[in-house]
């Protein structure tokens, strides 16, 4: 038998198989293969983006509450106007605007922060620290109003007059708290503005009334005073009285010397013409009398009648003025009616269930792309300025 020599076959040496490179290393070779400025525009944006949107940003809450000012329309003069028109309300745009411009002012602010709740809403140490107010020491009041514009909106629509107030904050309740502060001093100042308008209409009616009811009085006080002194009660009426005892007794006169006449022509010596002779002498001493009571000096009727007729003129004037006061004074009340607004809530302020923002994937999303457009723009400038330079 024959052995086979185990020497006679070759010798298979096993050869050792490559040991595995470690991930950390593989992982560290690509970063360092990557381009820089791929890295400084788009990774390293996008990470803190990602920190930052979906770790450490804090949820904000919105408020929304909707209302409209609303006051009575003016009223159409016009029959049929009255019959179709009625006391409709329409919107009050002035006071609408007045109530968009105080939202955004700093009086708005003070309003709602006099015990500080704005405050402690936007700036307690559970909110983010980039997100709250007064961040590495800026919590003035003009840090807090600027911080406030940010975080309260108003906008008005110029068609259905509907004004929308949005509130943001980091929780559902201080958001409808504030919510509902801003619209109560709105209310508040609305009618503030109505008392005022209200009251400066009626308060000039009012003075104009007051004045002519003091010259009406002194006009009349006036004329029976005179009235009273004189002892006339109406000159006209007195001299014509005057003048028709006058009439008579010239009527009597010319009797009296039409038979003295008679008597000496035909009867010279009759008993009666002595008599008739003396009735003639204080007729016409009585008419002389008369006449210059009527029209003499300066105690006469003629010129009493004078200052009299002024101080009447002047009693019927302030009387006039007086009726002309009292109708402007009926028409500013009616005015001052038509001028009441008053905001009418549409919604209440809203109880938020969910944060509205940050919106944490459509942020990362939106600095990927932002990274990358800049990224490219950014590496075709470096391509032209290397081809510009070979």
């Amino acid at each position: 038998m024959t052995r086979m020599d185990p020497i006679a076959e070759p010798l298979q040496l096993e050869q050792p198989e490559p040991e595995p490179q470690p991930v950390r290393h593989s992982l560290l070779a690509r970063l360092r293969s990557l381009n820089p400025l791929f890295v400084a525009f788009v990774i390293v944006p996008t990470l803190i983006a990602g920190l930052y949107f979906g770790i450490f940003a804090s949820d904000v809450y919105v408020s929304e509450s909707r209302f409209i000012v609303r006051s009575p329309s003016k009223p159409n003069l016009s029959p049929l106007g009255v019959v179709l028109g009625g006391g409709s309300l329409v919107g009050a745009s002035e006071e609408s605007e007045a109530v968009t411009e105080f939202l955004g002012s700093r009086q708005a602010l003070g309003a709602i922060n006099q015990d500080g709740y704005a405050t402690r809403a936007w700036g307690n140490s559970e909110i983010f620290l980039f997100d709250r107010f007064g961040v590495l020491g800026s919590d003035t009041g003009e840090d807090l109003f600027e911080y406030y514009l940010d975080k309260v909106m108003a906008e008005d629509s110029t068609t259905t007059m509907v004004t929308v107030l949005t509130v943001q904050s980091f929780n559902p309740q201080s958001a409808q708290v504030i919510n509902r502060r801003l619209l109560e001093q709105s209310e508040v100042l609305v009618n503030e503005l109505s008392d005022r308008a209200r009251g400066d209409a009626i308060g000039f009616a009012e003075a104009e009334l007051a004045r002519a009811r003091d010259q009406a009085q002194a006009a009349a006080l006036a004329l029976a005073t005179f009235r009273d002194r004189e002892g006339l009660i109406d000159p006209e009426l007195q001299a014509s009285a005057g003048l028709q005892m006058i009439g008579k007794l010239q009527d009597q006169l010319i009797a009296a010397q039409t038979q003295l006449l008679q008597l000496q022509t035909y009867t010279p010596q009759a008993s009666q013409i002595p008599y008739l002779r003396t009735q003639i002498r204080n007729l016409e001493r009585e008419i002389a009398s008369q006449t210059s009571q009527l029209a003499g000096g300066r105690g006469s009727l003629s010129s009493a009648s004078v200052r009299f007729q002024e101080l009447a003129l002047a009693s019927e004037f302030a009387e006039k003025q007086l009726a002309i006061a009292l109708s402007a004074y009926q028409e500013a009340q009616a005015e001052a009616r038509r001028k009441q607004a008053y905001v009418e809530r549409i919604s209440q302020p809203s109880l938020p269930d969910d944060p509205a923002f940050p919106r944490r994937l459509r942020n990362i999303l939106a600095t990927f792309v932002l990274g990358l457009l800049a990224w490219g723009v950014v590496s075709m400038l470096l391509v032209g300025v290397r081809e510009h330079r070979d």
